[in-house]
């Protein structure tokens, strides 16, 4: 069988990671071949994680995240490439891959002589939402349009919907009318495992190298730094933090991993904020496994997220995490838990099994929910090793693979029935 599978560009995240993984799925008898498009400038390029791995990409420079006019030149060498390879599985990844890959996709499977009696090319077509843009990425009238675009889509040139959690699928199915509820898998994230399985002896050299004490409580936000993500909030729920909960004697740092076309922007926020001393910008780092172990609270603000990568990752270092209750985050933090003798102001905030989620863009629910974790060691400890016994048991690769080999099997059978 071969897999051809696109995504629209390897940038830092979680999806080029999954790509990646998925394209060398270690099974007999099966070709894959990855097809990316162009990283922006402004982002960082992670195709250094595609060499490490001995994936070679075929690139289509005209991909981008932008419309433009390039969209049909890559519709075009899409469908010659789907022409080329003969491929029996397409699996787009991401918005933009997804419309042009699906788009080319329907050419390739129609534009055959045997269509004119019902004998398409036996193609199946999969998409993964790995997040969406139904909402918080653009205008009201854009965003119809991309949702009208994802409908018919789905109608036309999709077998295989496959979303990261339960909510997602609410979100994409039930609330925004993309596809019908038969199309739909659920096929969560896997992770490497192994890269974090010693992280109890890592994160000192972190700490080394921007002079942190060993007795810092250090607050990280991993990620772009990008609108979606909404650093802004971060920055906001940290000043909050100062003002209202920081307590004499104690250290409270907080750390942006990542960069950005919004750097210069947050780094002037933090100092109109009167944050400078107290956050530090990394830029992006390759050794996360040193940076997780480091940190005592993993935070995540974003507006919009599928299943984010950061806090799966955050929890398989044991690191207590609060998030913005947005996508896939309900499902990663599990059932709000009900602690006797906690105060009234959790009535901004929710504890739950493997974190504490806040309501999107609340800065001072955020700061709340940053002094409970702070203040309470025993409740960062007992979320960090719930949510490592979690991610073990959901989120490795393993599981992953085994995931999609059963969905490309059951859809491969498909295929020999059109034949």
């Amino acid at each position: 069988m071969k897999i051809v599978r696109v995504i629209a560009r390897l940038n830092v995240g979680g999806p080029a990671k999954h790509v990646v993984w998925l394209s060398k799925l270690p099974t007999p008898n099966w070709e894959s071949l990855l097809v990316a498009g162009t990283v922006p400038p402004g982002e960082d390029d992670m195709g250094y994680f595609a060499t490490e791995l001995g994936v070679t990409p075929v690139f289509v420079p005209e991909m981008s995240r932008e419309i433009s006019l390039n969209d049909a030149l890559t519709v075009w060498k899409l469908y010659q490439l789907f022409r080329r390879e003969r491929p029996d599985i397409v699996h787009t990844h991401t918005a933009k891959a997804g419309t042009v890959g699906r788009v080319a996709g329907f050419f390739y499977r129609w534009l055959t002589p045997k269509a004119l009696i019902g004998r398409p090319r036996a193609c199946r077509f999969v998409h993964t939402y790995h997040g969406h843009i139904f909402h918080s990425y653009y205008g009201p009238l854009k965003t119809r349009a991309f949702l009208l675009i994802e409908k018919a889509l789905a109608k036309l040139s999709t077998d295989r919907i496959v979303v990261l959690s339960e909510q997602q699928r609410r979100e994409i199915n039930e609330e925004f009318g993309v596809g019908n509820a038969r199309q739909f898998s659920i096929i969560p994230l896997g992770v490497d495992l192994s890269v974090f399985a010693d992280w109890k002896e890592r994160g000192a050299s972190f700490r080394a190298e921007f002079a942190l004490g060993a007795d810092d409580i250090l607050v990280g936000i991993v990620g772009r730094l990008t609108e979606v993500k909404n650093h802004e909030l971060f920055l906001r729920a940290a000043a909050l933090f100062r003002k209202k909960f920081a307590k004499t004697g104690s250290i409270v740092r907080f750390v942006i991993i990542g960069d950005g076309t919004l750097r210069k922007a947050l780094e002037q926020q933090a100092q109109a904020l009167e944050l400078t001393a107290d956050v530090i910008f990394t830029g992006s780092r390759r050794d996360l496994e040193n940076v997780y172990p480091a940190l005592d609270i993993v935070a995540l603000t974003s507006r919009n997220e599928g299943t984010p990568l950061t806090l799966i990752e955050a929890m398989a270092n044991a690191r207590p995490v609060i998030s913005t209750a947005v996508g896939g985050v309900v499902d990663l933090l599990g059932e709000p838990l009900i602690i006797s003798g906690s105060g009234s102001e959790e009535t901004s905030f929710q504890v739950c099994e493997r974190g504490i989620r806040v309501s999107p863009d609340d800065a001072d629910g955020f700061a709340s929910g940053l002094a409970r974790l702070v203040d309470d060691a025993a409740l960062r400890r007992e979320t960090g090793a719930r949510g490592l016994q979690f991610v073990t048991r959901q989120y490795s690769k393993e599981r992953l693979f085994k995931d999609i080999e059963a969905l490309y099997t059951e859809l491969l059978d498909l295929n020999f029935g059109v034949r």
